[in-house]
């Protein structure tokens, strides 16, 4: 199963989101989810932000890639730069896969 939503600054900034399910289990119940964030403009974006209603996650995720960043909810990659069709790529692990969308971009 993978889940795709895109997000776009209005200036030509966008990246894509999916989570896809790796098929690996972790302890009895839990399934590990992979989530990459693509730039797929021609710029660089950075201070990327995802909703996740509710996250959690059986398995720690760095956070460097992924942490709650308060009412604007979670920063990508540190809030770094993202060359033009590079990605960050994250793990989780929960008894179900978290909707997460993308909430705001900034193009360079």
């Amino acid at each position: 199963m993978a889940v795709a939503s895109e997000v776009d600054d209005g200036v030509g900034g966008s990246a894509g989101m999916e989570s896809t399910n790796t098929g690996k289990k972790v302890g009895a119940l839990d399934t590990m989810f992979q989530v990459s964030v693509t730039n797929r403009c021609t710029c660089t974006v950075r201070t990327v932000f995802l909703r996740a209603d509710g996250f959690t996650s059986a398995v720690a995720v760095d956070p460097k890639l992924f942490r709650q960043a308060g009412s604007a909810g979670y920063l990508v990659g540190d809030g770094r730069r993202i060359p033009s069709a590079k990605s960050v790529t994250f793990q989780y692990a929960w008894d179900h896969y978290f909707k997460m969308t993308p909430a705001s971009i900034q193009a360079n």
